[in-house]
């Protein structure tokens, strides 16, 4: 009788989980014209926002870029520590989070893009570079199609992004083009605040009621924060809560200015989410927190603090002595 082998298989290799996309038309993008990774890539940091740049820095394109992603996809900064940390890259010039006008018309809606340089730019070549970003995101006259679309467009065809309107459920059903951006963004709801925890079934119902919000111009981010500011206690009916504030604080339409071009690209600020024009932004910064933070002092780190409390505008005058010598 032939022998049999009774040695166990060997293990396969773990392979980690992939990092969660973003949806399409948010997330990461890499600014052009880049040097190669090297090995003192954010040396001039402190060491979190030296490992949370560097984490970063290898994401793909289109990775989420939320606080709460970052904050569960590695493992020694929680929420609060990845949204410091993405504040003091953003004064470092590493980083610009900006809203950036998709669609056109009634169909407009905003999305919430990073652009990230692993170089330290200052603040006229951030300028110059949303300025041309800006032209970009502009609506372009129809003509007959005469090749693949631009490499800052969506791969995803227009009668896509068309589905991201309010629909009926059974006409998604019907389309299998998976959850709305506004079915997603009541789903999140309960992760958020767990008195607003919603069912599949309440998502549903009230899909129709968010989808109007995406249709005014609004973006999950948004959504999230008017549903949930102000709560009570304790909610007794989420879905009857939601509903009501749904109804209750839809945002009004604002068409653009007659004779006056719209904008398409607004940066926020890496301190208080504040839009406005990048021309006017320093640093990351609006005015009142750029404000703030000149007038504010920082305190030297204790001894085994990983980065909480660095002088990181020591850090920064130091990056731009360096851009300059460059």
């Amino acid at each position: 009788m032939a022998a049999q082998d009774h040695s166990p298989a060997l293990p396969s290799p773990a392979r980690s989980a992939p990092y969660p996309k973003a949806s399409p038309g948010y997330g990461k993008r890499a600014v052009p014209d880049q040097r190669p990774p090297q090995a003192h890539d954010f040396a001039a940091l402190p060491e979190r926002e030296r490992y949370i740049a560097g984490y970063v820095d290898r994401l793909p394109d289109g990775a989420a870029m939320s606080i709460k992603s970052l904050a569960k996809c590695q493992p020694l900064y929680g929420q609060m520590a990845v949204g410091s940390a993405l504040r003091a890259l953003a004064v470092a010039g590493h980083l610009r989070q900006v809203r950036c006008a998709a669609g056109d018309g009634e169909s407009i809606r905003w999305v919430t893009r990073t652009f990230w340089s692993r170089t330290a730019r200052d603040n006229e070549w951030w300028t110059a570079f949303l300025a041309a970003e800006e032209s970009r995101c502009a609506p372009q006259p129809v003509v007959a199609p005469a090749g693949p679309p631009p490499p800052w467009v969506s791969a995803e065809p227009a009668a896509t992004e068309a589905t991201e309107a309010p629909v009926l459920p059974k006409q998604r059903a019907e389309q299998s083009q998976g959850p709305s951006p506004a079915y997603l963004a009541l789903a999140e709801l309960g992760r958020t605040d767990p008195r607003l925890a919603l069912s599949a079934a309440d998502c549903t119902v009230l899909e129709q009621l968010a989808a109007q919000w995406f249709a005014h111009g609004v973006d999950a981010d948004y959504l999230t924060r008017a549903l949930t500011a102000g709560l009570p206690e304790a909610v007794d009916s989420p879905v009857g809560f939601v509903r009501r504030r749904l109804l209750d604080k839809l945002p009004p339409y604002l068409p653009a200015a007659q004779g006056a071009p719209a904008r398409r690209l607004m940066i926020e600020c890496a301190e208080c989410g504040a839009l406005g024009k990048a021309e006017v932004f320093r640093d990351g910064l609006c005015g009142p927190c750029l404000r703030s933070a000149q007038g504010t002092v920082a305190d030297p780190a204790p001894e085994g603090n990983s980065g909480a409390g660095c002088d990181v505008r020591g850090h920064v005058r130091r990056l731009r002595e360096q851009l300059k010598a460059g």
